[in-house]
């Protein structure tokens, strides 16, 4: 009999052991498993947090440290005289970092007067004290006064050095400028945040309600591409740390719909939560607007918005008005559709969203945004050119060579170079001008293509280069003519034939070799090493002509019969000594310059023209500060290569290149300096080429095809214009210097045309120079 106290078992519904469970086995194996799930995710996202926090502090403590190589070019000098109007010397003073204000009471300032530019030095002898630079009324040329405080007037007044550009380390084809976050204007970064991120100074990284909306919107609209979401945090975290990933989506056009595009957004929200608890909101927006990418510029990627204003407008960021912000800002959504060289109408429209919203925002007032809407679009077309790309190239690469991973090194490094701002602005201006020209005379001759130029102006007796144009426009062609394309450089050789030619009077006591010597200007052929050769000169023959004549008026055959008279061999060695370009040989083609040179290889040919018969060796960089060590390249010495008497002899027949030859037209177009020249051009009119000096500037200029075909026009047709109209400006105000005599040159009084001592009878009389002992000693019969 059972016990009646104990229960009998219970039996399962289920038949069988296996169906049987305890109650609330179920339910702890769900607590179980979703405790499990908690644990791995919280430290999966622990473990996350932790090595983001790693990469993401590494990343920033070298952001907050990063500098940019920076190349500068020597300070900037105003002059009394100087070719400048107000405008341009505004420009000036933006590519300084001044800033313009109401009135300039602090270093680095600068307002606008009536005919005047009031500006408060940061450097110099009236460092932190305001002077006025005067101009004339009605925006004319050319500095009048330079007023320093007291009421004094002053020649010279020495500002800053200008900031050329940035180096890349990494890569060389990015463009950006690194400025702290209180040298951006207010209405700038708001413009930025208005457009970008309103609730960037609220939100902890990532916006919620964005986020749910550009999720919603994307899911269940009809909409061509996705909504975007991020913040400004978000897209900075993208341009840091996945930006490989990134660009990879856009390359693939799989942006946003596959799933791994989803796992690097979570990626990138992830970032950007520990991105704000790594780093204050002020810095994050500072590294955003120094690094976000605003489109191309040539072969450039144009980074932040301080390069952006420079770019763009042609002006500090400190200076942009609220429209130029917005066009920036608005620039950030699609750099590509947005940019306002690519898509000038689509980038106001964009602009004017901006403004809106800024009126919207309370940023700006009602009427200022209607007054920003009106203000009409002006980019500047050639701001990249501005920044000397050819001569920087040429910097970075010597720079590369003489200091080793110098650029790459922590700390600041500041590159210092003998560049003028103001004489590069100046040459930029004539290339553009004089090819504008040639392109006129090509349309009227139906030419087809488009030249190209080369100008690099020097201080001969330092081989400082000053300026350096090194094509058309380097948007389209980084290829530096200046210092790489080799042509034949024609009549710009000729002076050395005479050189030579005063080099065997010095050495061998001749008293037949002098510049009023005669030669034979008349059709002939030259045989040479069982060779014939018919040469033949550009326009007309001129019989006997003295050598000044010949060099004057480029007579090739009376030249010819110069280097034929003391061989061809002599001309070469002394090409050798000189020590530039592919030393020809002997040919009696070496008179004509049949052989090759680069615009660099030419100007640094042409200093031993200034320095006593030396060649100057040409220079770019001054000197580099790099992590408090000032770092200096090695000056190489001056290389005498003939006597002074004989490149004093040269110089003053080149003086007559521009008094009354080819070079004439310098003079009718109001170039007063005394100065020595010679014009170039090449066989079938390929090149055209002048080189003119005066004692304290030389500059060089070159224009032809890159494809080598004849350009059809003479050196005093395309290269003598580009010449005159950048040294009228370079020399604007200065005095004008006389070219040094040395000891054992004398002067008599000749008659131009037969080259004898001058009678009260010959009309046409010269004071010409001499080795001593070789003066003519007979009397001009022609006029007797």
């Amino acid at each position: 009999m059972a016990d009646p106290l104990i229960p009998p078992p219970r039996r399962s519904r289920a038949r069988g052991l296996g169906a049987w469970r305890p109650r609330g086995v179920v339910a702890q194996y769900a607590t179980g498993l979703a405790a499990l799930l908690l644990i791995v995710g919280i430290g999966t996202l622990a473990y996350l947090y932790i090595s983001y926090s790693r990469i993401i502090d590494a990343r920033l403590h070298g952001e907050r440290e990063r500098t940019l190589p920076r190349v500068y070019a020597r300070a900037f000098e105003l002059r009394r005289g100087q070719s400048l109007t107000a405008a341009e010397l505004v420009n000036r003073l933006n590519d300084l970092g001044y800033v313009q204000r109401p009135n300039a009471h602090e270093p680095g300032e600068f307002a606008n007067a009536a005919n005047a530019i009031v500006l408060t030095p940061r450097a110099g002898q009236w460092k932190g004290q305001a002077v006025r630079v005067r101009f004339p009324a009605r925006a004319g040329r050319g500095v009048l006064a330079i007023e320093v405080p007291g009421g004094p007037t002053t020649d010279t007044l020495r500002l800053d050095a200008p900031l050329l550009t940035a180096l890349m380390s990494s890569t060389g084809r990015e463009k950006r400028r690194l400025v702290p976050l209180e040298a951006i204007p207010e209405h700038v970064k708001r413009a930025v945040l208005t457009t970008e991120d309103q609730g960037f100074y609220y939100h902890p990284g990532i916006n919620p309600i964005r986020l749910v909306s550009a999720v919603f919107t994307n899911v269940f609209g009809e909409k061509e591409f996705a909504v975007g979401n991020s913040t400004i945090t978000q897209q900075l975290a993208r341009m840091f740390f996945l930006a490989d990933e990134f660009n990879a989506e856009l390359q693939a056009g799989t942006r946003g719909r596959t799933f791994g595009s989803y796992i690097r957004k979570a990626e990138e929200m992830l970032m950007s939560l520990v991105l704000e608890r790594r780093a204050s909101k002020d810095e994050i927006l500072e590294m955003y607007l120094n690094d976000i990418y605003l489109g191309q510029r040539g072969s450039f990627a144009i980074h932040g918005v301080a390069e952006a204003s420079r770019l763009f407008f042609g002006k500090d960021v400190a200076n942009v008005s609220v429209a130029e912000a917005a066009l920036i800002a608005g620039v950030i959504q699609n750099p590509s559709l947005r940019s306002p060289f690519a898509n000038p109408k689509r980038s106001v429209e964009r602009r004017n969203t901006v403004i809106d919203a800024m009126v919207r925002e309370g940023i700006v007032s009602k009427d200022a945004g209607q007054k920003s809407r009106s203000e009409p679009l002006q980019v500047v077309a050639r701001a990249v050119d501005n920044e000397a790309p050819y001569f920087v190239d040429m910097v970075a690469q010597q720079v590369a060579e003489a200091f080793p991973g110098v650029t790459s090194e922590a700390g600041q490094v500041d590159v210092y170079t003998t560049l003028d701002s103001n004489l590069q602005h100046q040459a930029i201006d004539a290339v553009r001008n004089g090819l504008g020209r040639v392109d006129q005379l090509l349309s009227r001759r139906k030419r087809n293509g488009r030249a190209q130029a080369a100008l690099i102006a020097v201080d001969p007796r330092t081989g400082e280069i000053l300026a350096m144009v090194g094509g058309r426009s380097y948007n389209q062609s980084q290829y530096n003519r200046a210092i790489v394309s080799r042509r034949q450089p024609g009549s710009v050789f000729k002076p050395f034939v005479y050189l030579a030619a005063f080099e065997e009077a010095e050495e061998d006591g001749r008293t037949d070799l002098t510049a009023a010597a005669l030669t034979v200007d008349e059709p002939a052929t030259i045989t040479f090493d069982d060779q014939t050769w018919e040469p033949r000169n550009y326009d007309e023959y001129d019989g006997l002509i003295t050598w000044r004549r010949a060099l004057a008026m480029s007579r090739n055959l009376g030249t010819i019969h110069v280097g034929e008279q003391i061989g061809f061999d002599r001309v070469a060695a002394m090409w050798r000594k000189v020590g530039v370009g592919t030393p020809p040989r002997g040919f009696p083609s070496i008179t004509l310059g049949v052989f090759e040179l680069t615009p660099f290889e030419v100007a640094q040919a042409y200093t031993l023209f200034q320095n006593n018969g030396a060649v100057r060796p040409l220079k770019a960089l001054e000197r580099i500060d790099a992590s408090g060590r000032k770092l200096t390249p090695k000056d190489l010495p001056l290389k005498q290569v003939a006597h002074p008497e004989s490149a004093y002899l040269v110089t003053n027949m080149m003086r007559s290149v521009l008094n009354e030859g080819t070079g004439a037209g310098a003079r009718a177009a109001g170039f007063a300096l005394d100065a020595a020249g010679k014009s170039g051009t090449t066989n079938d009119l390929r090149d055209a080429w002048f080189v003119g000096f005066t004692p304290e500037l030389l500059t060089v200029v070159w224009v032809g095809f890159d494809d080598n075909q004849p350009l059809g026009l003479s050196g005093t047709q395309a290269a003598l214009p580009i010449w005159t109209e950048f040294m009228k400006g370079a020399t604007a105000g200065r005095p004008n210097a006389t070219f040094h005599v040395p000891d054992g040159i004398s002067f008599a009084e000749i008659d131009r045309d037969t080259g004898k001592l001058a009678l009260p009878g010959c009309p046409r009389t010269f004071n010409e120079s001499f080795l001593v002992g070789t003066e003519p000693t007979e009397f001009c019969e022609l006029h007797r």
